[in-house]
Protein backbone atom coordinates (compact mmCIF):
# COMPACT_ATOMS: atom_id res chain seq x y z
CA UNK A 1 0.00 0.00 0.00
CA UNK A 2 2.69 2.80 0.86
CA UNK A 3 4.70 1.49 -2.24
CA UNK A 4 1.57 2.13 -4.66
CA UNK A 5 0.69 5.65 -2.68
CA UNK A 6 4.49 6.53 -3.15
CA UNK A 7 4.15 5.65 -7.21
CA UNK A 8 1.05 7.45 -7.33
CA UNK A 9 2.78 10.74 -5.93
CA UNK A 10 6.01 9.96 -8.33
CA UNK A 11 3.27 10.08 -10.72
CA UNK A 12 1.58 13.11 -9.65
CA UNK A 13 4.45 15.24 -9.60
CA UNK A 14 6.13 13.96 -12.78
CA UNK A 15 3.06 14.77 -14.62
CA UNK A 16 2.75 18.48 -13.12
CA UNK A 17 6.26 18.90 -13.90
CA UNK A 18 6.81 17.86 -17.65
CA UNK A 19 3.19 19.38 -18.25
CA UNK A 20 3.10 23.05 -16.51
CA UNK A 21 6.50 23.56 -15.74
CA UNK A 22 8.74 24.34 -18.87
CA UNK A 23 10.12 27.94 -18.37
CA UNK A 24 12.89 28.53 -16.73
CA UNK A 25 11.44 31.80 -14.98
CA UNK A 26 8.45 29.97 -13.99
CA UNK A 27 10.68 27.46 -12.29
CA UNK A 28 12.91 30.14 -10.42
CA UNK A 29 9.78 31.62 -9.36
CA UNK A 30 8.82 28.50 -7.85
CA UNK A 31 12.23 28.23 -6.28
CA UNK A 32 11.66 31.22 -5.04
CA UNK A 33 8.28 30.28 -4.14
CA UNK A 34 9.47 27.18 -2.59
CA UNK A 35 11.92 29.35 0.22
CA UNK A 36 9.18 31.44 1.36
CA UNK A 37 6.95 28.63 1.46
CA UNK A 38 9.64 27.02 4.15
CA UNK A 39 10.02 30.32 6.04
CA UNK A 40 6.04 30.16 6.11
CA UNK A 41 5.96 26.42 7.45
CA UNK A 42 8.18 27.58 10.53
CA UNK A 43 6.80 30.41 11.09
CA UNK A 44 3.51 28.65 11.22
CA UNK A 45 4.33 27.51 14.87
CA UNK A 46 5.25 31.00 15.83
CA UNK A 47 3.45 33.41 14.49
CA UNK A 48 0.91 31.95 12.28
CA UNK A 49 -0.15 35.51 10.63
CA UNK A 50 2.79 36.23 9.57
CA UNK A 51 3.17 33.18 7.90
CA UNK A 52 -0.27 33.34 6.02
CA UNK A 53 0.98 36.94 4.93
CA UNK A 54 4.55 35.39 3.58
CA UNK A 55 2.51 32.32 2.13
CA UNK A 56 -0.34 34.54 0.20
CA UNK A 57 1.45 37.55 -0.47
CA UNK A 58 5.21 35.72 -1.59
CA UNK A 59 4.99 32.58 -2.19
CA UNK A 60 1.41 32.55 -4.04
CA UNK A 61 2.11 35.31 -6.15
CA UNK A 62 5.28 34.19 -7.54
CA UNK A 63 4.27 30.71 -8.02
CA UNK A 64 0.88 31.91 -9.76
CA UNK A 65 2.58 34.69 -12.26
CA UNK A 66 5.08 31.92 -13.39
CA UNK A 67 2.14 29.83 -14.36
CA UNK A 68 -0.09 32.47 -15.74
CA UNK A 69 2.47 34.72 -17.51
CA UNK A 70 5.43 33.02 -18.35
CA UNK A 71 4.11 29.66 -18.87
CA UNK A 72 3.48 28.48 -23.03
CA UNK A 73 -0.49 28.32 -22.89
CA UNK A 74 -0.08 26.99 -26.79
CA UNK A 75 0.08 23.20 -28.09
CA UNK A 76 2.46 20.97 -25.90
CA UNK A 77 5.20 19.91 -28.70
CA UNK A 78 7.55 17.70 -25.93
CA UNK A 79 4.20 16.05 -24.29
CA UNK A 80 1.96 16.04 -28.01
CA UNK A 81 -0.60 17.73 -25.85
CA UNK A 82 -2.91 20.61 -26.18
CA UNK A 83 -3.26 23.17 -23.58
CA UNK A 84 -6.98 22.40 -23.03
CA UNK A 85 -6.13 18.20 -22.73
CA UNK A 86 -3.61 19.36 -19.67
CA UNK A 87 -6.71 21.66 -18.21
CA UNK A 88 -8.61 18.79 -18.65
CA UNK A 89 -6.75 16.01 -16.62
CA UNK A 90 -5.07 18.08 -14.06
CA UNK A 91 -5.71 16.84 -11.02
CA UNK A 92 -5.39 19.36 -8.53
CA UNK A 93 -6.22 23.63 -9.46
CA UNK A 94 -5.79 23.70 -13.11
CA UNK A 95 -5.71 27.86 -14.82
CA UNK A 96 -9.46 27.72 -14.48
CA UNK A 97 -9.99 26.96 -10.85
CA UNK A 98 -6.85 28.60 -10.02
CA UNK A 99 -8.49 32.19 -11.25
CA UNK A 100 -11.22 31.14 -9.00
CA UNK A 101 -9.22 30.59 -5.85
CA UNK A 102 -7.19 33.71 -6.50
CA UNK A 103 -9.94 35.91 -7.32
CA UNK A 104 -11.73 34.90 -3.72
CA UNK A 105 -7.92 35.27 -1.81
CA UNK A 106 -7.90 39.19 -3.89
CA UNK A 107 -11.62 40.19 -2.62
CA UNK A 108 -11.32 38.99 1.42
CA UNK A 109 -10.05 42.34 2.29
CA UNK A 110 -12.67 44.12 0.85
CA UNK A 111 -15.51 42.07 2.19
CA UNK A 112 -13.25 42.37 5.78
CA UNK A 113 -13.47 46.42 4.90
CA UNK A 114 -17.09 46.69 4.18
CA UNK A 115 -17.75 44.52 7.37
CA UNK A 116 -14.99 45.19 9.83
CA UNK A 117 -16.31 42.71 12.35
CA UNK A 118 -17.05 39.81 9.35
CA UNK A 119 -20.63 39.18 10.24
CA UNK A 120 -19.29 39.31 13.76
CA UNK A 121 -16.38 36.75 13.90
CA UNK A 122 -14.04 39.57 14.67
CA UNK A 123 -13.89 42.69 16.24
CA UNK A 124 -13.76 45.61 14.76
CA UNK A 125 -10.55 46.98 12.97
CA UNK A 126 -8.92 49.86 14.22
CA UNK A 127 -5.69 50.66 12.86
CA UNK A 128 -3.62 49.18 9.72
CA UNK A 129 -2.02 46.64 11.89
CA UNK A 130 -5.21 45.20 13.23
CA UNK A 131 -6.44 45.02 9.11
CA UNK A 132 -3.94 42.98 7.95
CA UNK A 133 -3.60 40.89 10.69
CA UNK A 134 -7.24 40.13 10.34
CA UNK A 135 -7.10 39.31 6.63
CA UNK A 136 -3.79 37.13 7.29
CA UNK A 137 -6.54 34.98 9.29
CA UNK A 138 -8.83 35.05 6.60
CA UNK A 139 -6.34 33.94 3.91
CA UNK A 140 -5.14 31.49 6.27
CA UNK A 141 -8.80 29.59 5.97
CA UNK A 142 -8.52 30.54 2.53
CA UNK A 143 -5.72 28.40 2.16
CA UNK A 144 -6.72 25.66 4.37
CA UNK A 145 -10.16 25.61 2.77
CA UNK A 146 -8.89 25.52 -0.56
CA UNK A 147 -6.66 22.27 -0.17
CA UNK A 148 -9.62 20.88 1.82
CA UNK A 149 -11.77 21.31 -0.91
CA UNK A 150 -10.25 19.59 -3.76
CA UNK A 151 -8.91 16.70 -1.44
CA UNK A 152 -12.71 15.66 -0.61
CA UNK A 153 -13.74 16.64 -4.08
CA UNK A 154 -10.88 14.28 -5.98
CA UNK A 155 -12.68 11.78 -2.98
CA UNK A 156 -15.89 11.53 -5.33
CA UNK A 157 -14.79 12.55 -8.71
CA UNK A 158 -11.34 10.05 -8.28
CA UNK A 159 -10.96 7.85 -5.58
CA UNK A 160 -9.75 8.41 -1.58
CA UNK A 161 -6.40 7.79 -2.66
CA UNK A 162 -5.74 10.26 -5.23
CA UNK A 163 -7.08 13.09 -3.12
CA UNK A 164 -4.84 12.12 -0.45
CA UNK A 165 -1.78 12.03 -2.58
CA UNK A 166 -2.59 15.29 -3.89
CA UNK A 167 -2.79 16.53 -0.63
CA UNK A 168 0.19 15.31 0.19
CA UNK A 169 2.07 16.35 -2.92
CA UNK A 170 0.84 20.58 -2.28
CA UNK A 171 2.36 20.42 1.38
CA UNK A 172 5.00 18.77 0.02
CA UNK A 173 6.12 20.59 -2.83
CA UNK A 174 8.10 22.82 -1.17
CA UNK A 175 10.89 20.56 -0.39
CA UNK A 176 10.25 18.81 -3.61
CA UNK A 177 10.70 22.31 -5.99
CA UNK A 178 13.42 23.87 -3.82
CA UNK A 179 15.26 20.66 -5.28
CA UNK A 180 14.18 20.05 -8.71
CA UNK A 181 14.32 23.94 -9.34
CA UNK A 182 17.17 24.79 -7.69
CA UNK A 183 19.90 25.21 -10.55
CA UNK A 184 16.72 27.25 -12.57
CA UNK A 185 17.76 30.52 -11.55
CA UNK A 186 21.76 30.04 -13.01
CA UNK A 187 20.07 28.48 -15.99
CA UNK A 188 17.77 31.49 -16.58
CA UNK A 189 21.03 33.65 -16.03
CA UNK A 190 22.70 31.79 -18.95
CA UNK A 191 19.80 32.88 -20.98
CA UNK A 192 17.96 29.86 -20.66
CA UNK A 193 14.37 30.44 -21.23
CA UNK A 194 13.16 26.77 -21.63
CA UNK A 195 14.25 23.63 -19.69
CA UNK A 196 15.87 21.16 -22.47
CA UNK A 197 15.38 18.25 -19.63
CA UNK A 198 12.15 17.87 -20.44
CA UNK A 199 13.03 16.42 -23.80
CA UNK A 200 15.66 14.15 -22.49
CA UNK A 201 13.78 12.51 -19.52
CA UNK A 202 13.35 9.07 -19.90
CA UNK A 203 9.99 8.78 -18.22
CA UNK A 204 8.62 11.36 -21.27
CA UNK A 205 8.91 8.92 -23.74
CA UNK A 206 6.88 6.78 -22.50
CA UNK A 207 3.88 9.45 -23.44
CA UNK A 208 4.80 9.07 -27.08
CA UNK A 209 3.86 5.52 -28.04
CA UNK A 210 -0.19 5.35 -28.93
CA UNK A 211 -1.75 4.26 -25.74
CA UNK A 212 -2.08 6.72 -22.71
CA UNK A 213 0.00 6.15 -20.17
CA UNK A 214 -0.60 5.78 -16.38
CA UNK A 215 1.03 8.90 -16.18
CA UNK A 216 -1.21 10.62 -18.20
CA UNK A 217 -4.14 8.29 -17.09
CA UNK A 218 -3.47 10.28 -13.75
CA UNK A 219 -2.16 13.94 -14.35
Amino acid sequence: MIKNYLEQLRIQRWDDHRYYHHSRINQSLHFVSALSFLFAYVWLFVDPVISALVGWLVSMTSRQAGHFFFEPHTYDHINQATHEYKEEIKVGYNLQRKVVLMAIWAASPLVLFLDPTLFGLFSPWVSATDFMRQVAKIWLVVGGGGLLFRTVHLFFIRDVETGLVWMTKILTDPFHDLMLYRSAPLALMRGELMDPGLHLNPEHTLGLIGEPTLEEQHA
